[in-house]
């Protein structure tokens, strides 16, 4: 057998740079590039094997260790999962900062490639800098924290144990069952020590993507339940995009008349004006979709989790009789609100199921309903969108509508955090399949800039909107310089608010007053309730390297943001929009969501609002 002596690092950055996906006839590369941040864990090591392959490997300067996860996910998620980053930290504070965006991976079923140093495999003192001592045990480091957030985890402590390590680490990426962030803990002596490699595991390696058919007796349940239902309804999750099921989707719709609401992830599965299209779902939905969820007597669940925000905290699914029908690729997720599962691949399942239910359509009363309630919903959408005066201050609602009258289906939209998800959800018109890019598994403040890094990589020539509040662009505004440094034109727009608009309102709902939310001064009485903070995030986005428009108006708004989408560097559309306590204009929930309330308390706000809280709660129903 012949052999090549490299590093550990060296062979882990070759290996890699062989690895492939294939589904449907399309290959790609699994891993396409390596960012990375070197300190003394991983520069010896990983550094100087990726100088060595520059050729093979493309490198990307990060500036923030979390921020790098977030661009890799914003990478994989337009790649449809099947390309995907890896993300090099030394051992220390690096490492730890992956934690969060490895929790964001994972809890979307997002693969990313998690390379952090680790503390020395030899021991050759203890502690060595960064090093976590632990008296009951001594092999334990920081990295440790990455477990229960990884989907596979181990630490390469011999180089003969990264074979097996690597192999499993690409099985885990590739399968749609499984992925999400995928840690290999890499001791920085270990790193830099050779091996004989054996020349095959540096063979090319293809790992297809499978689309699993259903099994045979539960596909035939799931026709017989559809075929019985009266008012049937399938809310699509963000497995449709994942398994590219859009087109398969819109025909079953098309030829059953069964209307088809979106979660968060899933929104944008059927274009907005398609006819059996009905919006959100759930406590951020819209509320088409949630009176026809109340009164469903079969749910069908296509690639969906169905977090709380989409069962509305239980109470959405009111009707006596309804039952649920689960498509997922994992069983795990299929028999969630205990459902009949139909286990396999979103567009496989629905192809087969269609093939099922030929002739067979709904009631035309049935359509007939929802396409009017349709209609009436998007007329208050209009009402939100519009502006009845161009030279004031826009609402935040007003700001999505200008960029909505802007974009075309090439347009990529993204958020995650705060108010804006709500907004989006109820009333953003998703003109194609992956437009809609709204992180809310984990809704991780400070996602947005780096996420429209990697999907701006993912999507070179194509418009990417980051859509910020002004708390959200202070979590993690650095991969800017990331930006400005690859030259990649992409779009923030910061709505200036003077706060945490979403938990602000939020907590005034639960009695809690609005304490902590606002960035003012402090007051006479210690309260945050002073002037705002003179803090000028334009001129902070413009230090970072980016141009800068200020919009002061809703005309300027449209002005700033048209010509933001013409730019052919990173921009910036600064906007200060009127707070959701002054101005209204985005309908309210139109479901609940269970965010528990002082059961005693002494301020009459808290009193009430526990009362509300005990109503609702009461109509809860657990799904047996």
């Amino acid at each position: 057998m012949s052999t090549r002596r490299l590093t550990v690092a060296q062979a882990l950055i070759r290996f890699l740079s062989r690895q492939y996906t294939e589904r449907d006839g399309h290959k790609q590369r699994l891993i396409n590039a390596t960012w990375g941040i070197f300190g003394h864990g991983n520069v010896a090591g990983i550094g100087q094997a990726l100088v060595e392959s520059a050729s093979e490997m493309r490198y990307l300067q990060g500036r923030n260790e979390q921020a790098m996860v977030h661009a890799a996910v914003g990478y994989a998620r337009q790649s449809n999962r099947l390309s995907a980053h890896a993300v090099t930290t030394s051992i220390g504070p690096g490492a730890t900062n992956l934690v969060t965006g490895a929790a964001l991976a994972t809890i979307n079923r997002l693969p990313v490639l998690l390379l952090p140093g680790d503390t020395f495999a030899t021991r050759p003192a203890d502690p060595v800098l960064q090093q976590l001592e632990l008296p009951s045990a001594g092999d334990i480091t920081v990295n440790d924290a990455l477990r229960p957030v990884s989907t596979y985890f181990d630490r390469v402590t011999r180089p003969e144990a990264l074979i097996p390590a690597a192999l499993a680490a690409m099985r885990v990426l590739s399968d749609p069952a499984e992925t999400g962030a995928v840690t290999l803990a890499l001791p920085q002596d270990v790193q830099a020590e050779a091996y004989d490699w054996p020349e095959e595991f540096f063979s090319e390696r293809v790992w297809r993507v499978r689309r699993q058919a259903p099994d045979p007796d539960e596909l035939a349940e799931a026709v017989r339940l559809v075929r019985e239902a009266r008012r049937p309804l399938l809310v699509a999750g963000g497995g449709v995009h994942h398994s590219a099921a859009e087109d398969v989707l819109a025909a079953f719709a098309e030829e059953t008349g069964i209307p088809v609401a979106a979660t968060q992830a899933g929104k944008g599965s059927l274009p907005y004006d398609h006819p059996c299209e009905v919006g959100g779902i759930g406590h951020t939905g819209t509320a088409t979709a949630n009176e026809l969820a109340r009164t469903a007597d079969l749910v069908i669940g296509v690639g969906t989790r169905w977090s709380d925000f989409s069962t509305a905290s239980g109470t959405l699914f009111s009707n006596p009789a309804v039952h649920f029908l689960n498509i997922n690729i994992t069983g795990f997720d299929a028999h969630k609100l205990v459902a009949d599962p139909l286990v396999a691949d979103a567009r496989t399942a629905l192809q087969l199921l269609a093939a099922g239910l030929v002739g067979h359509r709904v009631a035309p009363a049935y359509a007939a309903e929802y396409t009017e309630d349709k209609e009436r919903w998007e007329y208050r959408v209009a009402a939100a969108f519009a502006a009845d005066e161009d030279l004031v201050r826009p609402t935040q609602a007003q700001v999505l509508g200008a960029l909505d009258a802007l974009v075309t289906d090439e347009d990529i939209v993204i958020n995650a955090a705060g108010s804006l998800p709500g907004d989006l959800h109820k009333l953003w018109r998703a003109r194609s399949r992956d437009q809609y890019h709204v992180e809310y598994g984990y809704s991780c403040m400070g996602y947005e800039i780096p996420a429209a890094i990697g999907v701006q990589l993912a999507a070179p020539g194509r418009p990417v909107w980051a859509l910020v509040g002004d708390g959200t662009y202070l979590m993690n505004p650095t991969e800017i310089v990331t930006a400005v440094q690859e030259r990649l034109p992409f779009k923030v727009v910061i709505l200036q608010n003077h706060g945490y608009a979403s938990i602000g309102g939020l907590s005034e709902t639960v009695g809690a007053e609005r304490f902590g939310t606002a960035y003012r001064f402090r007051a006479d009485d210690g309260t945050y309730t002073g002037a705002p903070l003179p803090v000028d995030l334009a001129a902070n986005a413009a230090s970072l390297g980016m141009r800068v428009i200020r919009a002061k108006t809703v005309r300027d708004l449209r002005e700033a943001l048209a010509e933001a989408r013409a730019a052919d560097v990173p921009t910036c559309v600064y906007v200060e929009t009127e707070t959701a306590d002054t101005v209204s204009g985005v309908p309210p929930a139109q479901a609940w969501w269970d965010v528990p309330v002082a059961e005693t308390a002494t301020r009459p706000s808290a009193v009430k609002a526990r009362e509300q809280y005990d109503r609702h709660v009461a109509a809860r129903r657990r799904q047996l």
